[in-house]
């Protein structure tokens, strides 16, 4: 049974027991406390925690997983994956023990067909109800149930409270002879002999703060069946890499890289990773995850250039890897079509990523090497902070290669010095904040909250309900307020506050805690109390402004999506009345015919005049229908959605315009690269883009009157003009060297014995017109000796040559490594030419008269 047959048996299966198909979910999960899909419940944690009502109350998958809590092991091992499938069923509140244990005996015994004398079965040590089932209606022999403790046979809960239960696991028995210490071997006793195929969790407790169980009022049934696993067992591989998911990948290794599996355990461990690897690439690249410094980025660089690595212990020159992976997309593609809808942008992104980092490693493996000599039982983590904030090569890849020396590494060490490092970064940075006291607003929040009138009005009548100095300036709180307060990339409005006697400007606004927003004021004419009932007036132009741009965000981010792919999403924003600036995964520079299009089209809708609606629906309702919501940011149970009808939708609590036509021209300005797979687009809208216009045609017409032509000319007045000053250029440099051989040819030689020894300083020239000099010097002359010297402030090179009949009695390196001690510099070569540098003009003669005695001598 192949994999794809093994895959598609288990889904028709429980879709005969009445379970409804679901395709995988991402490998980016709707969840802030996962970086990952880690397990085939993820995609269902909302219901198992009884927070959404499922639609189909009996589920079953086959869900692509990502872990690497344990990748040194990747390769090591017969078992161990960073990128797997797991095979699930699930049932919310409908069957429950008996029927997942009879169905997955049913499965293994008779889909499968796996030999019933190989199968062990473990159990939680209190679940009676399980061992019955086992025993007494499947059938199995009592001494091949083992009851095991709450370490192994009991889940959860994720947290310290939640919903939790015991496991039962079905083992294979491999054969494989192990020494068992107490006798027979199990699964309680055995490591290597006994191999887990599946795995039943019963939630039916509900774990609170002290650690009391309380029965669930509805039990669910999750199981996960390694699909890997499981298929090294049906093709009796004894490991998942020479399971038929793996066999063409390897073979592509094979191809790709000169080598030859299973003849050298060494290497093998280094295909091994490769073909893993080249999968969780693929997989996270089709799943919008691009290759950087945070997070998942993080994550995907990490196993990329641990692939890439492994590549070079194999023999890799060059970058390899996008080839595996254009394998992997073949082999997998019609199972996940998300690989085959984005191969090239998987292939683009992995060659970009193993270009950069060969450049890496090549620099980094010398320094790592000499580390390693000088290590004899730990690499320092000095030694490792050195490495990555010299070459950024990645500590893990050292811990990588450490452990083929035997030696540790201090990464505590290494953590300690980053932690400084940031620390000094984060000073000098010198940031300066309003005071903010947690604590008092943490208690003022238990009493009062300020309503936002903001979204309907611009002004408002308001009481303080809060007032506090902050150095010249107040931090004040009101009752309610149309001021829009700093959050989600858009800054806050300013404006004006007036009372009876009184006026103030608000300089900023910020939330604090929920339900708290505070006014950064300064008071211009007056007093103000607590108490005091004042008027709140936006200013009205800076909140059109913002709002312009806010709009137009979300349309440049729809624009991005529809031109570049749906892989792009959003990674940070900036909306100010003056510009936006929107930061997104993309993993390289836009070309001018893509910010074209992404202009036009947004300029498009602009001029369509579509309106912009607002409405406030449920989180799970919004995004059901296709709204944008940003992982990692806090959502309610309510939620604000923005709508462009049929071209943008995203939830969203800032401040927009009623109508696109109310943006105006639309104008990217900048298109830049902020990190590796991480892009930055500044744009204006409105009166910003006239003005911007304005100043450009002014600046045109300046150029033009100082080149004393109209602008249809001005490209060909400037190509003219360039023309023209290359050439002039040449002719300088000509006659610059014409100068240089002049003086070289004036300077008279000395006669040492039979060798004819020139020396000459220079005053500031490249090297390689010293070099061409050096030529010169000794063309067509035996028994020569040449230095040449090029000084510039406190630098100076130097270049000596050697003619081929001297170069064996007198080396030009020699000289040019003694010159570089002189000199405070460094520098060495061939015994007919070599080259030094320093940063002690003023030993020249030095150097001059060491050679002299040198030839003296000879």
């Amino acid at each position: 049974m192949t994999v794809d047959e093994l895959r598609s048996a288990f889904l028709r299966f429980f879709e005969k027991k009445g379970h409804k198909i679901l395709p995988s979910a991402s490998l980016i999960p709707d969840d802030p406390q996962l970086l990952f899909t880690v397990a085939g419940m993820v995609p269902f944690k909302p219901i198992f925690w009884g927070k959404v009502e499922p639609v189909y109350t009996r589920v079953t998958t086959c869900q692509k997983c990502l872990r690497t809590n344990d990748i040194e092991n990747v390769g090591r091992t017969p078992r161990h994956q960073t990128f797997f499938e797991m095979l699930g069923n699930f049932s919310f509140g409908d069957y429950f023990k008996k029927e997942a244990i009879i169905w997955a005996w049913e499965f293994v015994t008779e889909v499968l067909k796996l030999e019933k004398d190989r199968l062990w079965i473990t159990v939680y040590e209190e679940d009676e109800e399980s061992f019955k089932i086992w025993k007494d209606i499947v059938g199995v022999c009592e001494k091949k149930i083992i009851r095991m403790g709450k370490d192994t046979n009991f889940w959860g809960p994720a947290g310290p409270t939640g919903p939790c239960g015991p496991c039962s696991e079905i083992h294979y028995d491999t054969g494989l002879n192990e020494d068992c210490s107490d006798g027979e071997c199990t699964p309680a006793n055995s490591d290597k002999r006994f191999l887990e195929i599946w795995n039943l969790v019963f939630t039916e407790f509900y774990q609170d703060e002290k650690g009391a169980l309380y029965p669930l009022p509805r039990k669910n049934i999750d199981t996960g069946a390694g699909l890997e696993r499981v298929a090294s067992v049906v093709q009796k591989t004894g490991s998942n890499f020479e399971t038929d998911i793996f066999k063409p990948i390897i073979s592509k290794i094979e191809d790709v890289l000169g080598v030859e599996y299973k003849k050298d355990e060494q290497k093998d461990i280094s295909i091994r990773v490769i073909a893993d690897h080249s999968r969780a690439v693929s997989f996270l690249i089709a799943d919008g995850v691009f290759p950087s410094n945070e997070e998942r980025g993080y994550v995907l660089r990490r196993i990329l250039r641990r692939a890439v690595r492994h590549g070079v212990l194999l023999g890799a020159q060059k970058p390899f890897l996008h080839l595996i992976n254009e394998t992997v997309i073949e082999h997998m593609g019609n199972t996940y079509s998300e690989l085959k809808n984005r191969k090239d942008l998987i292939l683009e992104v992995t060659r970009a990523e193993e270009e950069r980092f060969f450049k890496t490693i090549s620099q980094g493996n010398e320094m790592l090497r000499d580390i390693i000599s000088r290590s004899s039982k730990v690499i320092d983590g000095e030694d490792v902070f050195k490495l990555y904030d010299t070459y950024g090569f990645p500590p893990d890849i050292v811990v990588d290669v450490a452990k083929d020396y035997n030696l540790k590494v201090d990464l505590e060490g290494f953590e300690k010095l980053m932690k400084i490092q940031r620390e000094r970064a984060r000073s000098a940075r010198n940031n300066v904040e309003y005071a903010k006291s947690q604590e008092i607003y943490d208690e003022l929040a238990q009493k009062s909250k300020t309503v936002f009138v903001g979204y309907d009005t611009l002004e408002c009548e308001a009481k303080v309900i809060f007032l506090k100095k902050s150095g010249t300036k107040y931090e004040a709180v009101f009752d309610k307020t149309s001021f829009y307060a700093e959050r989600g990339g858009q800054v806050s409005d300013v404006g004006q506050i007036v009372w009876d006697g009184g006026s103030a400007s608000v300089e900023h606004v910020f939330i604090p805690v929920e339900g708290i927003i505070v006014h950064i004021i300064n008071v211009e004419k007056g007093e103000l109390k607590e108490g005091t009932k004042v008027r709140l007036i936006v200013d009205r132009e800076k909140r059109l402004s913002t709002a312009r741009n806010h709009t137009a965000t979300h349309l440049l981010h729809a624009a991005l999506r529809k031109v570049l792919g749906t892989h792009v999403k959003q990674a940070g924003s900036l909306v100010t009345p003056e510009k936006l600036r929107f930061d997104f995964t993309h993993h390289k520079p836009l070309t001018d015919n893509e910010l074209m299009s992404i202009e036009n089209m947004v300029n498009e809708i602009i001029l369509r005049s579509i309106p912009v609606i607002t409405e406030e629906k449920s989180y799970k309702e919004a995004v059901a229908e296709g709204a944008i919501a940003l992982f990692g940011e806090k959502y309610g149970d309510v939620v604000r959605v923005v709508k462009v009808h049929s071209f943008s939708e995203e939830l969203c609590g800032g401040t927009h315009v009623k109508n696109t036509g109310n943006i105006g021209l639309f104008r990217i300005i900048s298109e830049s690269a902020i990190s590796s797979g991480t892009r930055r687009i500044e744009a204006i809208t409105g009166s910003n883009t006239l003005n911007y216009l304005r100043v450009k045609e002014q600046l045109l017409g300046k150029i033009c009157e100082k080149l004393g032509t109209s602008q249809d000319e001005i490209l060909s007045k400037i190509e003219n003009l360039i023309e023209k000053n290359i050439n002039l250029q040449k002719e300088l440099q000509q006659f610059k060297s014409k100068l240089l051989v002049s003086q070289l040819k004036q300077t008279p030689f000395e006669q040492i014995k039979n060798i004819r020894f020139v020396h000459c300083v220079f005053n500031d020239i490249e090297s390689n017109e010293l070099r061409n000099l050096s030529d010169i010097a000794v063309a067509g002359e035996n028994s020569t000796v040449a230095l040449l010297f090029s000084t510039s402030k406190d630098k100076v090179n130097l270049i000596v040559r050697v003619t081929q009949d001297l170069a064996k009695k007198i080396k030009a390196g020699d000289i040019a490594k003694y010159a570089a001690q002189i000199l405070e510099g460094g520098g060495g070569g061939r015994p007919d030419f070599a080259q030094a540098g320093g940063k002690d003009p003023s030993k020249i003669n030095s150097v001059i008269e060491y050679t002299r005695k040198l030839l003296e001598q000879n």
